[in-house]
């Protein structure tokens, strides 16, 4: 059987999986330098901005703490994880989205594998700025308007992580058998290079990468890298950065132990120019 690395979910302030604590996603050592000198000589940056708002009812209060990273790293692999959202932030939020999420229905509810239309095991819609559009498995699909719960995740997704998002995939897994099988997010009307921000709510689901030169029985370098999964949290953030989609696949896989729905949204940033 071969070897699996699991990624506990309690992310802590400067530790690092597989490559060293990094305090803002996607940041190199020589960024943390500049930010470092930054903050020393009182200048303005990331690292000095105010922490992301918190929701109470209508308005929107400063966040007490900013969030703490884990770091995850392998060969090709460069993901960052949070918990982005407190419970009880997390559980209102989740519930707006049960009551205001409009979930695609009809063709739209299909893919293309192997030439062949399959439903898919999971509810799904887009929601983006207006123009755009996302071509995956055959299936070409347009955002709906933003809604005001999606723009405020939005923007305290931009404020931890320094990126901006021009739409968003949404997928609803009811329960366990819900899945989504092993696959990259490389499609070409990805701005190249641009990271995938990941926030889940409701029930925790295992999120599985594996390096694409170690699927199958017969991939030449099965044993020498090993899969990672991580337990993606209510409330958490995974932000996939560049070249993590280049080399490896991720899945959500079947857990028939789940019995309560979970809300996946991935935010991304996708290239107006490039739309069919």
């Amino acid at each position: 059987m071969d070897k699996l690395v699991v990624v506990s979910d309690d992310a802590k302030r400067g530790e690092g999986w597989g490559g060293g604590g990094r305090g803002t996603a996607g940041r190199s050592d020589g960024e943390a330098e500049r930010a470092r000198k930054r903050k020393a000589n009182g200048s303005p940056g990331k690292d000095r901005q105010q922490p992301p708002p918190q929701p109470r009812g209508d308005r929107w209060e400063p966040s007490p703490t900013p969030p703490s990273w884990k770091n995850i790293r392998a060969e090709g692999l460069c993901c960052d994880y949070t918990r982005l959202f407190p419970t009880s932030e997390a559980d209102a939020i989740f519930s707006q989205l049960e009551r205001e999420l409009e979930y695609f229905s009809g063709d739209l509810t299909k893919v293309q594998v192997f030439g062949k239309w399959h439903s898919i095991p999971r509810q799904q819609v887009t929601y983006g700025e207006p123009g755009l559009t996302y071509r995956f498995s055959g299936v070409t699909l347009a955002p709906k308007p933003w809604i005001p719960v999606l723009l405020r995740i939005r923007e305290r997704v931009a404020q931890v992580t320094g990126h901006t998002f021009n739409f968003v995939l949404v997928n609803r897994y009811k329960d366990g058998s819900d899945h989504i099988g092993e696959h990259r997010d490389d499609e070409r009307e990805l701005a190249p290079g641009s990271p995938i921000a990941s926030v889940s709510f409701g029930a925790s689901r295992d999120f599985v990468l594996r390096h694409g030169d170690a699927r199958g029985k017969g991939a030449r370098r099965r044993r020498a890298v090993a899969p990672v999964k991580l337990p993606l949290a209510h409330g958490s953030l995974l932000v996939m950065n560049y070249p993590t989609n280049v080399y490896w696949y991720h899945s959500v896989p079947v857990r028939r132990a789940v019995l309560t729905p979970r809300v996946n949204l991935t935010f991304r940033q996708v290239l107006p120019s490039l739309a069919p």
